[in-house]
């Protein structure tokens, strides 16, 4: 009875630590450089926001945050990564509207689905562009259109990779222009710019934030922004509104995600960390420079990205039914 009751109680024992040394674990968390995959090559806005966000991070959590870039097939590499994690919280995927919402309408064999991603939080908005190469003959967008429609297919606008949030603002501006040009892929926005500046393409689709500095110093030409009111760090740069084309309004975005089964209580220590890291008077004057927009507190919380991103799918599976 003795040695029954004895090993009944080991037993007992030994299933409590199993289920306190998890617990445990979580508190100690991080105790290690976490890993934040960005689907694109560097120098473009995902790429950008990542770094500033996570530096911001890594000080909260006392952890260094290293940037992983994985570029290829529109950032659904990296997604595939991402969704293959341990979910211990030391890997997260930067995402946007395209790796998170339109690849599921653009590649049919993809290894994940939205439900294999935990959300975190959202990181930022993002205000699309069009800006052209320094030389091309068109002063505004009306003329742009008008030269695209006289030359069709001849025009050529490059992007992020099909898939990317930059293909769908080039696929934005086809659809509300009503022109055909020619999309050149490329494996991140920062290839694009550089080939755009060097003149082997005549422009580009993407965010303010990665082209801000090429248009501040004059090396290439903003033609357009999406948004509804002109940029405080492009204040020369008319809206779509503005320049004749309403149609062509959007917003972008970017949220940080982990792996489905992310613990809750990680998921909370990171969505902390983003929520100061946000808060930050450096961030915040950085985010401005770039015109990204700080999110807003109610769109902060992993649920409303979780509730976000369906919506998102459904809105591009439109777009995209014709592609």
């Amino acid at each position: 009875m003795i040695s029954r009751l004895l090993t009944t109680r080991r037993l007992a024992l030994t299933a409590m630590l199993a289920l306190a040394v998890p617990a445990l674990a979580q508190d100690a968390y991080p105790n290690k450089p976490i890993t934040m995959i960005v689907p694109f090559a560097a120098g473009g806005s995902s790429d950008v926001i990542a770094r500033l966000v996570g530096d911001e991070m890594g000080r909260v959590l006392g952890q260094r945050i290293v940037m992983e870039n994985m570029a290829g097939a529109g950032g659904a590499t990296a997604l595939t990564r991402a969704a293959k994690a341990d979910p211990d919280g030391y890997t997260i995927v930067i995402g946007n509207s395209g790796t998170n919402a339109a690849s599921y309408s653009i590649y049919p064999d993809l290894k994940y689905t939205q439900a294999d991603f935990a959300p975190i939080g959202l990181v930022a908005k993002t205000s699309p562009m069009i800006a052209l190469k320094l030389d091309f003959p068109a002063k505004n967008l009306m003329e742009f259109v008008d030269y695209a429609k006289k030359n069709p297919g001849k025009v050529s606008l490059g992007h992020a990779g099909v898939g990317s949030s930059n293909y769908l603002i080039c696929r934005n501006f086809i659809k509300a222009a009503g022109v055909e040009v020619a999309l050149v892929s490329y494996r991140g926005a920062g290839p694009a710019l550089n080939d755009l500046m060097g003149g082997q393409i005549d422009g580009v689709c993407d965010a303010a934030t990665s082209l801000s500095g090429a248009v501040q110093g004059a090396k290439v030409k903003a033609l357009v922004v999406a948004t509804p009111s002109r940029l405080d760090s492009l204040p020369d740069v008319p809206t779509s509104r503005e320049a004749g084309l309403p149609a062509f309004e959007a917003q972008g975005w970017n949220a940080l995600f982990g792996p489905k089964s992310l613990p809750e209580p990680i998921v909370t220590k990171l969505n902390q960390a983003l929520r100061t890291a946000l808060a930050s008077p450096n961030l915040q004057s950085r985010f401005k420079e770039l015109s990204s927009v700080l999110p807003a507190e109610n769109e902060l919380t992993p649920a409303h990205v979780g509730a976000m991103v369906p919506g998102e799918i459904e809105k591009y599976k439109i777009l995209l039914q014709d592609k």
